[in-house]
């Protein structure tokens, strides 16, 4: 009954403000639509491969702490997590290059394979420490990308909107 009373109110809410029309002069605005310019571009990419190695090298820490043999099921679950996250990042820096325009054309070479550097760890001490110096790394690689595209030298446009999207 309530669904029934509801679908009524807001068909009679749309025959109602059917009748509005709009008097607002538009606002002289460009319309042209800014490329994002190619050092921050590359930038973007570099950054996509190290989000996608950084999941891969957490994937290989959380399948260690999955072996039968070493049972730490507690830091497999964080690495399994860690993975997700940086694999989401690249995610997001893809869907924004895609928003923008820049996925046109070189989409195969976006991705590349990343090699592993280490698949096992003396204790559980040393893998947590890679961790951080991993999570350093792209943390790092991410300030980089947008001060490149936040301050490119070779425009006078700046993209503040990456930042948004690369965390």
């Amino acid at each position: 009954m309530k669904f029934f009373v509801g679908i009524v109110l807001l068909s009679l809410a749309a025959v109602a403000l059917a009748d509005l029309s709009c008097s607002n002069v538009p606002v002289d605005m460009t319309t042209k639509w800014i490329d994002i310019k190619h050092s921050c571009v590359d930038a973007m990419r570099k950054q996509i491969q190290k989000e996608i190695h950084a999941s891969y090298q957490y994937l290989a820490m959380a399948a260690y702490f999955s072996r039968d043999t070493v049972n730490r099921p507690g830091f497999a679950e964080h690495f399994f997590g860690s993975a997700k996250e940086e694999r989401e990042h690249a995610l997001h820096l893809i869907e924004y290059l895609s928003m923008r325009g820049n996925l046109t054309s070189g989409v195969t070479n976006l991705i590349t394979s990343p090699t592993v550097k280490k698949s096992e760890w003396s204790s559980a001490v040393d893998a947590l420490t890679d961790a951080l110096n991993l999570e350093a790394e792209v943390t790092e690689s991410i300030r980089g990308l947008i001060i490149t595209c936040e301050t490119d030298p070779d425009s006078k446009y700046n993209d503040y909107h990456v930042s948004i999207f690369s965390t």
